[in-house]
């Protein structure tokens, strides 16, 4: 599995917190103490897809137990983290990540391909993901994030700055449901999102120029005023094509039916 391993200083808050990794996995370890088995960072911020100032930093804390009173001890820890712009660490007991990858397949999935483990070892052991519970979740996902989409473009109305902020807040989760779809397919998603972008595109049938366009804006791209209405028009529209595809879509009986866990 991938070891311990932080950017310069530590330090990997996106350009937001002055909280870095090495504080957070010290305070984390006063805090919980010999029942803290793993810390691991994942997603963008575990790989070269992080974007400085704008991805967050996810992390998630494995513990033997969660005692009531230790979740109020870490309230300033996670204050500070949160405050400073990060998402609230994921904390979950070591029983629990072994019993619940058949009710976030999608996650699990993802993590298992993208972390980098900042304290102790990710127990991993006889984890699998089942493409069945993968194939449920990513069309669930698929949907509700059309629905937000849908929600959120009414609520911008023609405000510009609104939309290319739901532009830019929509992508990493999308970028999920991406890899995810990947995976059904029996291919392991490259690390470069744009490459992500195209796959998909190509195995589903809508435009993938939006997506790279949104891509490149949240990386700091400006776009044209004028443009970012047709951009989230045809953004949002690539996202009802691909729910419809999901619909009908059969993973191949060639695909084996385990994910197991993937080392990087």
């Amino acid at each position: 599995m991938a070891q311990t391993g932080k950017g310069p200083g530590g330090k990997l808050s996106g350009g937001r917190s002055t909280l870095s990794l090495d504080d957070l996995v010290s305070q984390l370890k006063a805090v919980h103490g010999a029942s803290l088995t793993a810390v691991v960072l994942y997603g963008s911020a575990a790989t070269n897809e992080h974007v400085e100032g704008l991805s967050d930093v996810n992390v998630m804390v494995l513990v033997e137990s969660i005692p009531f009173a230790t979740m109020q001890a870490l309230a300033p820890t996670m204050r500070a983290w949160q405050e400073a712009g990060n998402p609230p660490a994921l904390e979950l007991t070591v029983a629990e990540w072994r019993a619940s990858a058949d009710i976030f397949p999608i996650e699990y999935a993802d993590i298992l391909e993208r972390h980098r483990v900042l304290h102790g070892a990710l127990p991993v052991e006889g984890l699998v993901v089942r493409r069945r519970d993968l194939r449920l979740q990513v069309e669930q996902e698929a949907m509700g994030k059309l629905l937000r989409l849908r929600r959120g473009v009414m609520v911008a109305g023609s405000d510009v700055a609104r939309q290319q902020d739901l532009l830019r807040a929509s992508l990493s989760s999308l970028l999920v449901i991406f890899r995810a779809i990947m995976r059904l397919g029996g291919e392991v998603p490259p690390r470069d999102a744009d490459a992500v972008i195209d796959a998909v595109a190509a195995r589903t049938g809508f435009d993938a120029t939006p997506y790279h366009q949104v891509l490149a804006l949240k990386r700091g791209t400006a776009v044209e005023t004028r443009d970012t209405s047709a951009l989230l028009e045809s953004y949002v529209t690539g996202m009802a094509s691909l729910v419809a595809w999901l619909d009908g879509y059969t993973p191949p009986e060639s695909v084996p039916e385990l994910l197991s866990p993937v080392s990087r």
